[in-house]
Parts: C-alpha cells; structure tokens; sequence
C-alpha cells in the first residue's frame, strides 16, 4: 500500500532573516546619510557611494558570476532609471537631509508605494480604483500633511522647505524609475541591471556635484569614512542581495514590510543618536502612513491595475 507523499515545505528561514536584515539596515541609511551630508558636500557623497557600489556589484555578477550587461539598447535603459532612482532619488534626498531631520525624511519616502499608484492613475486614467486603493492613497497623504503640521514654522526656512520639496520630487522620480524600467524588456540579471543603475546614477549625481556642491565643504573626516563604507555595503550591496533573495523566496506583500518598518526605524535612530524631534504628531503620521500602505497593498491583492506592484517595493 502506497503512502501519499506529504509536500515538501521550504525552509523559509534565511529569507525571513534577509527581511529582517532589510527592515533593520534600510532603515538606518537614512541616519547614516545624513551623518555623512552633515560632513561632506552631499551630491558627491552620493555619486562617491553609488559608483562605488555599481562597479563592485557589477563586477562580481560579471566577472564572478558571468552575467551578460545585453544590448547597448538595455544599458541606456538601465542609465535612465538609474537617473531618476539614483540620481535623483538618493542624491535629492541626500542634499535636503542636510536640513531635514532624518526620521522626516524616511516618512514622506516611505509613501513611495502611494505615489507609484498616483503616477500610474495620470498615466492610465481608464483603468480602474477599488476603494482599499483610494483609501490608502488618501490615508497616506494624511501622514504626509500631518508631518508638515508639526513643522509649519521650519517651512519658513527657506533651506528646510528646499528639503521637503526636493524629498517628495526624489520620491516621484524613484516611483517613475520603478514604473519604467518595470514596463522595459529584460535582457540580463536584474542584480546587474541594479549595478548599472547604481553606477550611471552615480555618475549622474557627480555632475550635479558640479553646479551645486559648496566644493569648500569637502573635508574628509573619520565620520565621512564610515558613512560611506557603511551605505556602500551594507545600504547597497548586502541590502539589495537581501532583498532579492526575499523577494525569490516570500509573496510581494509580505517582502514589502520593509516599507512599514523603515520610518519607524529612522525615526527612532534620529531621536537617540541626533537628538531629532519625536513627538505624538509625528507618531500619528506614522500610523496614517503604514495605513496608507497596508490598504494600497491590500488594494493591489484585488488586481485593479494590469501592472505588477513588485517595482513599487524596489529600493537600492
């Protein structure tokens, strides 16, 4: 007699503790870049970390791993989202970090998901919303007022409201790299199409280095030291092989947890390490914006849109 044979459950371990690893580092970088702003010219701290991580990366997928970089048509691809994600996304976050406190920053970023759905509505207005999308959208956008309620008088500063604007355009532009580069034909490894996009928008952060870098504030410092080798490969690197590893191993919705978990992260390394502002309002907007993001996930579980939400939860 023949005994049916019981399923074989994967060990989900690791991929839980690449989670946990993503959830904890990501949500550090934030501290950690402005450590490195507050010491360093911030464009070419960015293009200094990305261009130093696109070349390792890319060199272990090529050299090691013998992936191909595919067509010139794929790298100019690559190039164009590495400009808005890592040109635009890290470098603009990294300059307004030189005003705005840390855990602010990792909150209004961490709506990412809700811009992603808002950019993707002007683009298809035919398709169509159900209401646990509206709802998010609407719930994150709350987060986003209440955190510039607790900080009307710094909007006054001309520097601090620079910041804030130049957060919510590098969300908007990582939002419109995830779309893009989601929607071109892949022709090789998407952790060396990641390096590629590191590197280009690294160079591209050294060009705006040049117009916009007080180039009397390159001072290197044990501080600039750290921050960098830190978010080159621990932020970069080790952080973007986890996440892909989880993303192999466990359903989207449950990988983009990272997504509720950053902020809170940030905001509370701020408070300990710089001393940065935690208050009640602050701890509601933290509410408002992982209700914002449960319901746009929940609402893409009911498959509304024709396009995989996987590149709204992609970071590097």
């Amino acid at each position: 007699m023949n005994h049916p044979v019981a399923p074989v459950v994967p060990n989900l371990k690791k991929a839980y503790w690449a989670l946990a690893f993503i959830c904890l580092v990501w949500g550090t970088t934030y501290l950690v870049l402005r450590i490195g702003v507050m010491h360093f010219p911030p464009f070419l701290f960015t293009g200094l970390r990305q261009t130093t991580a696109g070349i390792l990366l890319g060199s272990f997928m090529f050299f090691v791993k013998g992936e191909q970089l595919g067509s010139w048509a794929n790298i100019k691809r690559q190039a164009f989202a590495g400009t808005l994600m890592i040109c635009m996304g890290n470098g603009f976050v990294g300059w307004a970090e030189m005003f705005v406190p840390s855990g602010i920053a990792a909150l209004l970023c961490s709506l990412m998901p809700v811009w992603v759905i808002l950019i993707n509505l002007a683009a298809n207005r035919s398709e169509p919303v159900n209401w646990m999308t509206g709802l998010g959208v609407f719930l994150g956008l709350i987060g986003m007022l209440l955190v510039f309620r607790d900080n009307l008088a710094d909007l006054r500063n001309p520097q601090y409201a620079t910041g804030i604007v130049l957060i919510l355009g590098a969300v908007i532009a990582w939002s419109w790299g995830s779309i893009y580069i989601k929607k071109q034909p892949r022709e090789s490894h998407p952790i060396l199409n990641a390096a590629l996009q590191m590197f280009f928008g690294g160079l591209g952060a050294f060009v705006l280095s040049l117009f916009f870098d007080k180039k009397d504030d390159i001072q290197w410092s044990a501080e600039v030291g750290y921050a960098l080798i830190y978010l080159i490969f621990m932020g970069s690197i080790s952080a973007f092989a986890a996440f892909s590893y989880a993303l192999s191993k466990l359903p989207t919705p449950v990988v983009s947890l990272y997504a509720y978990i950053n902020p809170l992260v940030a905001l509370l390394l701020g408070w300990v390490v710089l001393n940065e502002q935690l208050n009640a309002i602050l701890g509601v907007a933290f509410v408002f914006t992982a209700a914002g993001i449960y319901f746009v996930n929940r609402g893409y579980q009911q498959k509304p849109f024709n396009w995989n939400f996987r590149a709204s939860t992609k970071r590097i």
